[in-house]
């Protein structure tokens, strides 16, 4: 954890974090993008970190999309970025269901978008839900009742922007009366960028009401939790004392490096402000804090 001391980035302990880091772990939204619009000198930056030989990751909490449309929304900005650089919260999802070694056999609910479905299928699972659940309705009236698959052994919860109550109470069902059923929450991010207008509710809020219905905690996949962070060491095999995450929320992005031993650095071009982060009651302090990712790149280049 930090110690207490926050530094603004500058030529010198920028320096000095550059010449001691070989990964750099970005968030994406409110990092690299705010909705469909880069961030200015984004590219810029993570092309100088490139021809240095630093290595790239992308760690986004927002399951909305798979790896795959991920890379594709990379290339839509000027930016090629590989599927295998990219862990998002909801191919987390689906590595955690393997790791845990859950049957195939069994099938998956899924309260979100095509991003969960899509790495579901991936990993060989079955998924019921999702985008195809979007304009189903319960109408409260004649004593309604909902039937539910008594072969779904777990349900995946991530931000879902056409949620309902049909997929509430299908979710709720599968948790509660289906023995042993999961509960996953991709991530609880309160809020996140949609577009680059304004904050929008994020998955925190769809997982709440889950949390509501069925009166039971999900296991969170997406960061702070390391679970991602267990895939990255494997892959990458370099120690977390020579990462950096790179982030804009606090609970999230600097919660989870910190909590895996990597440096950490804030940016201000996403959810928190500056006035968040010097707030007396806050608690979770990155080592180094900027503006924006773009000045790593006029701090650092020759």
């Amino acid at each position: 954890m930090n110690n207490g001391r926050v530094e603004v980035l500058d030529g010198v302990n920028g320096g000095r974090l550059f010449n001691s880091v070989e990964a750099f772990l970005f968030d994406c939204d409110g990092v690299i993008w705010k909705g469909d619009k880069l961030i200015d000198g984004v590219s810029e930056t993570l092309h100088f970190l490139r021809s240095q030989g630093k290595t790239l990751v992308f760690v986004t909490n927002n399951s909305s999309k798979s790896r795959r449309q991920y890379a594709a929304k990379f290339l839509s900005l000027g930016i090629s970025v590989s599927e295998d650089e990219i862990f998002s919260s909801s191919f987390a999802a689906a590595m955690y269901l393997k790791s845990i070694e859950l049957s195939t056999d069994k099938k998956v609910y899924v309260v979100g978008g095509e991003g969960i479905v899509e790495e579901l299928h991936l990993a060989g699972f079955t998924s019921l839900g999702g985008p195809e659940d979007a304009k189903r309705m319960i109408e409260i009236k004649d004593n309604p009742y909902v039937e539910h698959d008594k072969d779904v052994a777990a349900v995946v919860v991530g931000f879902d922007p056409y949620i309902n109550f049909y997929k509430l109470q299908y979710a709720t069902l599968c948790i509660r009366e289906n023995p042993g059923c999961l509960f996953i929450a991709t991530n609880r991010d309160a809020v996140g960028n949609m577009t680059d207008l304004q904050e929008w509710p994020g998955a925190g809020c769809m997982v709440a009401a889950v949390c509501g219905s069925t009166q039971k905690e999900p296991i969170v996949v997406g960061k702070p939790s390391t679970f991602m962070m267990d895939f990255l060491l494997k892959k990458f095999n370099i120690d977390t004392s020579k990462m950096c995450m790179v982030g804009d929320r606090l609970d999230t992005d600097i919660l989870f490096g910190q909590s895996a031993g990597c440096k950490t650095l804030l940016v201000l071009s996403g959810v928190t402000t500056l006035s968040t982060l010097k707030d007396p009651a806050n608690n979770i302090l990155p080592d180094f804090y900027t503006d924006k990712v773009s000045d790593m790149l006029q701090l650092l280049a020759p």
